[in-house]
């Protein structure tokens, strides 16, 4: 009989435990359900303003890490049919949730008329459909240390990738760690050079690609060759495949590295750990006779979910992301370049040198630039990318393989 209740009292746990942290649809009972790859700390505040202004509604919040975490818990939950009312589409998912017919049209609806073209089209279908709600747009470059500059006499920063090896080597030889990033995704530097290449071909590069017209060794082979001479030239260790973004960020706000590819998200972490630093953002300098440019893209917009149980809710709640109320608490805990119309961002004065570039939509990044299987190709590239740091790959078989990958998904 004890055991009968024990069994009875864990089974009540187990389900209590399910309503509570699943991020399932809400019902109409004025419960939102709102899954967000930002954390409870970023959106908290946003939340709370959300349900003072609308009482009926609770808000019931869940997130994961981005991107891989975020996306792989999303699309569980779908398939489950326990995904939220409201969740982020990004880059990585957009065309699986446009084409699965996850995600709401939100074309008509009035908020959107406060954000620009770019971010609208960034989330955009084949027949004119918006997809999602992006209120920023944001672009990632070298951060410097201008003190460590300082030290080897740097007083700018490079303008040509060939300038900038030779700053590092500059540091290097002074005894200082020149430049860290991650390669846990995407690189920064490579997006870059591929987002200054696809420019100068009046932006066809990945319709080519795609059309079969052209293949990634045609285009990724030079920018791949040169972001790979930071390690053939034994300027950073090989160690960084183990680095994650947070790690990085450390590093340089602790004085210990002169350079790191960095996101305006990075700048507030900065400013809290190291107040005192000396710090400026600049686009990644040019391969081959190419401009400066920058990583980047709209920013991941909000989704509805084309089966959520409170539409109406949810409806408010981006309406109510739009506004500058919202923006102005997101913005202070992100320190995103936010671009919608009726509100003017507070930015860290690091952020001047990309800002106009960021808000005129003069960013790349592959995943967004993808025609199909962005979230395949994305995981394939990173695994290659991390193969051709640690000298197990060259540029011509990163370049082969993702052709082999875009092939297998045809």
């Amino acid at each position: 009989m004890k055991l009968r209740s024990i069994l009875a009292a864990l089974t009540a746990l187990v389900m209590l435990a399910g309503c509570g942290g699943s991020g399932g649809s809400g019902g109409g009972d004025g419960k939102l359900t709102f899954f967000s790859w930002d954390n409870e700390e970023t959106m908290r505040p946003v939340i709370a303003k959300f349900e003072e202004q609308n009482p009926g509604v609770k808000v019931e919040f869940s997130n994961a890490p981005p991107v891989a975490e975020y996306i792989s818990t999303l699309q569980s939950r779908i398939l489950s049919g326990t995904a939220a009312d409201v969740f982020v589409i990004a880059a990585e998912n957009k065309t699986n949730l446009i084409n699965g017919k996850h995600v709401v049209d939100l074309k008509d609806k009035p908020f959107l008329a406060n954000v620009p073209d770019f971010n609208k089209t960034t989330y955009s279908g084949p027949d004119g459909a918006v997809y999602g709600l992006s209120v920023a747009s944001w672009g990632a470059g070298v951060l410097y240390n201008q003190d460590l500059l300082a030290k080897v006499g740097a007083t700018s920063v490079p303008k040509t990738w060939d300038e900038f090896l030779a700053l590092c080597k500059k540091l290097k030889d002074a005894g200082i760690t020149p430049y860290l990033e991650s390669v846990q995704a995407m690189s920064t530097p490579l997006a870059a050079f591929l987002g200054a290449q696809n420019a100068a071909a009046g932006n066809q590069m990945d319709s080519k690609i795609f059309d079969g017209s052209a293949k990634f060794t045609d285009y990724w082979v030079e920018p791949l060759t040169q972001w790979s001479r930071l390690w053939q030239e034994g300027l950073v260790t090989r160690s960084v495949t183990g680095l994650t973004g947070d790690q990085v960020r450390t590093e340089f706000s602790n004085g210990r590295t002169a350079m790191i590819v960095a996101g305006p998200w990075d700048v507030p972490g900065v400013r809290k750990e190291a107040p005192k630093l000396k710090i400026a953002m600049a686009p990644i300098p040019g391969i081959a006779g190419g401009k400066p440019y920058l990583a980047g893209a709209a920013s991941p917009g909000y989704a509805i979910n084309a089966k959520a149980k409170n539409k109406e809710a949810a409806e408010k709640f981006l309406a109510f992301l739009d506004t500058p109320e919202a923006m102005a608490l997101y913005q202070k805990a992100t320190g995103a370049i936010t671009v919608t119309k009726d509100f003017q961002p507070q930015l860290d004065e690091a952020l001047t040198p990309i800002v106009s570039d960021v808000r005129a939509g003069n960013v790349y990044l592959p995943q967004i630039a993808w025609k199909r299987a962005e979230d395949i190709l994305n995981v394939e590239a990173t695994a290659q990318l991390q193969l051709l740091v640690q000298g197990k790959a060259t540029p011509e078989q990163v370049a082969a393989a993702l052709d082999t990958k875009l092939a297998s998904t045809s």
